[in-house]
């Protein structure tokens, strides 16, 4: 067995309209085809891919079985960093802008309207020095 690049996540959420909303403003996803499961939820595409399962709960979404969720974000490779930028500004959103250290990577750090951390994966070539250096 040999596995490939990670199919999608799922996020359960109490807030359907406003994520589906958030992820294609901010993101640039469009919600897409999703199966007749007996259940509201909406699958949220990156080209032809369904990158990420939305499932409606009514109330708290908790987090599935465990006690304490273990996954701390999720992420995505991009280009357009500065696109990006002016994405998030224009819908006044908070974000984070990091250098990982010792590669040639910069995340930008977004939290959606559930909280859910995502980072965006810029290769670093693109992104203006003197953005960096400004933060």
């Amino acid at each position: 067995m040999e596995l490939g690049r990670l199919d999608h996540v799922n996020v359960r959420t109490g807030n359907l309209d406003a994520m589906v909303g958030w992820y294609e403003q901010v993101l640039g996803m469009t919600s897409g085809q999703r199966p007749n499961f007996p259940f509201p939820g909406a699958w949220m595409y990156v080209g032809d891919q369904a990158a990420v399962h939305l499932i409606g709960v009514d109330g708290d979404p908790g987090v599935g079985s465990e006690g304490l969720l273990k996954l701390e974000h999720f992420a995505f490779q991009a280009t357009g960093f500065t696109d990006m930028v002016a994405r998030l500004e224009a819908a006044e959103q908070r974000y984070q802008v990091n250098a990982v250290p010792g590669a040639p990577i910069v995340q930008i750090n977004i939290w959606d309207p559930d909280g859910n951390h995502i980072h965006v994966d810029f290769q670093s070539a693109e992104v203006p020095a003197e953005y960096i250096k400004a933060r």
